[in-house]
């Protein structure tokens, strides 16, 4: 396949499409996805959904250490490729599409952003342009996957014929009429150029779908009928003139089955030709030449050609075309014109010698013409040697971290592999440390990304005047950094050098006028007790880095058996809670809350427990955590949401229940709905549904979340603030919302009776509700004791073990009935 393309990159802050273009589409649903603090949204969020034809468009890039590759795409982008996927590389696919993906898919990575790239891609003759789009996507599972949306934009034109088009002669085509007998009664024109409508003196639209009989130019006479039947009948094409009184045409008719090609020329006005050749050739900005077929000397170049290779003109004519060739590709040059056709399309690059010395690569694309009465090719030649430069960049960036020109993730994977093959013969081992730096985001946050980039150059530079020899140093990703020791130190020799690597990179950065100091921290895995394989080494470090990180920072930690347990563990529990919502492993109980003046329950607290099938009952404390990273929490959120409606539409109606809401449901931003849609199902008063948050909802995009808080109240749900007097800012979140109750955390609660501290915190916020008209209420109330201190603070409500645990929705009604109007008679 003869291909070409001349790819131009475009940031997203230049030429967006149309509002309403995929590309936009597929933007927005990208930026809606991402959720905040994390660099990228995942996978599904995006690509999943209302997408409907655009699925065929999209394909699915993974980052699979020594290559990206496709692991599936949709129809049209398989014909795009010419190829079915089936976990394919790129360099499998035509050069044109695989050097844009990978340029597409690079830059996204790169910059962590949406990238869109255009492509012209030529393929035989004809000049497409796509629109390919690459969004950067996390997995769920881990890693950064690329999706990328393809598309053709506009129509496709002709190569070779754009370059004709302004040419003199006519071109038009002509479809054979047949009469009962089968024999040509008249042709009806069905394409035409515009050189056609001007050498017949009418306009395309008289012209186009005409048949000749029906007209009155120079191809409707009669001798010219007879002579296109011929051509028809016998299946021979044929050259013939036709003249009027001002003109005389040349006319080249070539059979395709009932179909005729025609093309007209006007052999009387050869100054019009000239001046057409003048805007085809000369004026043109792509280097062209005219050489003779038979002794291979230019006969004519353009501008642009002497422009381009350097040669003067007079210079120029006097060459022959092996004189732009180097000496070692003469005979592949000459095989390749033996036999030319009258198209030719170059394909593949070839290279060319500049005036001086220089050596340049093109892509050639050539039609044979009559030049001054001799046989010649007019040639055009595309110089691609920047797209040459582009690809090798592409390829050394496809091993190299672009900020500290360190080993990427691929290229420490690759060496990682080498390394330990190599171990294994001459039984050494090899050691992986992985280092994350301590603080680096604080510097990020105050100083900005150019400050941190800076500071991570440096970083890497320390890194490499550290650690010498045959090791590797790479950048993994943001902070991280990773080496490779292949000398077969003991592990005494290794925790010394973490020692030292820690030092170093402790000590103060000078970045401009500004002081910077950090820390770092260093996770070791040494083969082959921690692990065969590079994976297995490198996740172990990284479990090693975790524990030097929870231990503070600053400090090297070895991997252990132990870590490996605790991880095992945690990816069981992830398994059992994907299936567990499925399954019906969930089930809510229920705290009651006391008021105090009316000394009975109002209301129940709903409380989500997990009871696996295996494991029994399973903390809240252990599994809500982990929810969270895996992104069950929301729907699972949901869930509790009507089954606490739906239970607690079958209590007395002055019998209200509290639902606990995450962060991560107002992130989802479909909070309200939820909320409506679990009320409306149930059919429960909104007035007897409570719904309690902390302040974690206020840390990020508070003006969205209070715009939330303030629907769901006006629609007649209460709304608490849980744990209060533990955050940072509790009172001015008081000012930004009237809350219907505030829950004194039960930290307060516990040292009642023995620290004066507590009795004054409820004292003051209880005096608070009071003053705003808003309820209190005391979680964590134990004892009698704590009861009459709280009494005698003002609180409004009380909830503990002093009256209840938890317990199933089978027993509110049992609660309801032992308690009756003297609730403060402890259980």
């Amino acid at each position: 396949m003869g291909c070409a393309v001349v790819a131009v990159a475009k940031s997203k802050k230049t030429s967006d499409p149309e509002l309403f273009s995929d590309v936009s589409v597929l933007r927005r649903k990208w930026q809606a996805a991402l959720k905040p603090g994390k660099d990228l949204p995942f996978f599904e969020d995006v690509m999943l959904g209302s997408l409907g034809r655009l699925a065929d468009h999209i394909m699915l890039i993974k980052d699979e250490g020594v290559a990206f590759k496709v692991s599936r795409a949709g129809r049209y982008v398989e014909q795009w490729l010419e190829t079915e996927i089936q976990d394919t590389t790129l360099d499998a696919f035509p050069p044109d599409c695989a050097l844009i993906l990978s340029e597409a898919v690079a830059s996204a990575r790169r910059s962590g952003k949406p990238y869109l790239a255009t492509a012209h891609c030529v393929r035989d003759g004809l000049v497409q342009i796509y629109d390919v789009f690459a969004l950067p996507v996390a997995s769920r599972w881990g890693g950064t996957m690329t999706s990328v949306y393809v598309n053709r934009r506009g129509l496709q034109y002709n190569l070779l014929d754009a370059v004709f088009s302004a040419a003199g002669d006519g071109v038009l085509s002509l479809a054979t009429i047949r009469d009962a007998d089968g024999k040509p009664a008249d042709f009806q024109i069905v394409h035409l150029n515009q050189g056609t409508a001007r050498l017949l003196r009418l306009p395309p639209d008289e012209l186009r779908w005409r048949r000749l009989s029906s007209g009155t130019h120079a191809l409707c006479a009669p001798e010219v009928f007879s002579r296109l039947c011929a051509v028809v009948s016998d299946g021979i094409g044929e050259q013939f003139e036709v003249s009027d009184d001002t003109s005389t045409l040349k006319i080249s008719a070539a059979p395709v089955g009932d179909m005729l090609a025609l093309s007209l020329t006007d052999v009387t006005d050869m100054k019009r030709r000239e001046q057409s050749f003048r805007l085809l050739f000369e004026s043109n900005p792509m280097p062209m030449w005219v050489f003779d077929v038979e002794t291979r000397k230019f006969r004519s170049v353009n501008d642009a050609a002497v422009s381009h290779y350097g040669y003067d003109r007079a210079t120029f004519l006097s060459m022959e075309l092996q004189d732009l060739w180097p000496r070692d590709e003469w005979e592949e040059h000459s095989r390749a014109l033996v036999g030319v056709g009258d198209v030719y399309n170059s394909g593949r690059n070839w290279r060319h010698l500049k005036a001086d010395g220089s050596e340049i690569e093109v892509l050639t694309f050539g039609r044979r013409v009559t030049f001054q009465d001799r046989d010649s090719f007019l040639v055009s030649a595309v110089d691609i040697t920047e797209r040459r430069k582009a690809e090798a960049r592409i390829a050394y960036m496809a091993h190299h971290d672009g900020l500290t020109n360190l080993a990427n993730r691929v290229m420490f994977q690759e060496r990682l592999r080498q390394d330990l093959e190599r171990s294994r013969l001459v039984n050494k081992t090899i050691a992986v440390l992985c280092i994350d730096l301590d603080l680096f985001k604080n510097v990020n946050d105050s100083f900005g990304h150019p400050t941190g980039d800076r500071l991570l150059t440096q970083v890497a530079q320390r890194l490499v005047a550290n650690v010498r020899g045959d090791n590797l140093v790479a950048r993994l990703g943001g902070d991280e950094f990773a080496i490779i020791l292949g000398t077969g130190a003991s592990p005494i020799e290794i925790s010394d050098q973490a020692i030292r690597i820690i030092e170093t990179l402790s000590a103060p950065y000078q970045i401009d006028s500004l002081e910077v100091v950090i820390g770092a921290s260093i996770g070791i895995a040494i083969s082959p007790g921690d692990g065969d394989s590079g994976e297995e080494l490198l996740r172990n470090a990284d479990m090693a880095l975790y524990r030097a990180k929870s231990e503070g920072g600053g400090v090297h930690h070895f991997f252990e058996k132990e870590m490996d347990r605790h991880a095992q563990r945690r990816r069981d529990m992830e398994i059992d809670l994907r299936h567990a919502l499925a399954n019906g492993e969930f089930e809510l109980h229920y705290q009651p809350l006391v008021d105090l003046a009316q000394d009975r329950i109002v209301s129940f607290e709903a409380l989500l427990r997990w009871k696996h099938p295996e494991k029994g009952m399973i903390s809240p404390a252990d599994f809500i955590p982990v929810a969270e990273d895996i992104g069950l929490i929301v729907p699972l959120g949901e869930w509790v949401l009507r089954e606490a409606c739906t239970q607690a539409a079958a209590w007395p109606s002055d019998i209200k229940v509290a639902v606990n809401l995450s962060a991560a449901q107002f992130r989802s931003r479909n909070l309200t709905q939820a909320v409506f849609t679990a009320l409306a199902q149930s059919g429960l008063s909104p007035l007897r549904l409570e719904l309690e948050i902390t302040e974690s909802i206020f840390l990020a995009d508070s003006e969205a979340n209070l715009a939330i808080l303030h629907q769901l109240r006006e629609f007649g749900v209460r709304i608490s603030m849980d744990d209060f007097g533990t955050g940072y800012s509790s009172l001015s979140y008081l000012r930004s919302f009237p809350f219907d109750k505030i829950k004194i955390d039960r930290s307060f609660v516990r040292d009642l009776a023995e620290r004066p501290d507590c009795v004054a915190i409820i004292r003051a916020i209880s005096g608070l509700g009071r003053s705003l008209n808003i309820s209190t209420t005391a979680e964590g109330v134990e004892t009698v004791d704590q009861l009459d201190w709280l009494r005698a603070e003002g609180c409004t409500e009380v909830q503990g073990f002093l009256f209840s645990a938890a317990r199933p929705a089978s027993e509110v009604s049992a609660l309801l009935g032992k308690f009756g109007d003297r609730a403060s008679q402890a259980a």
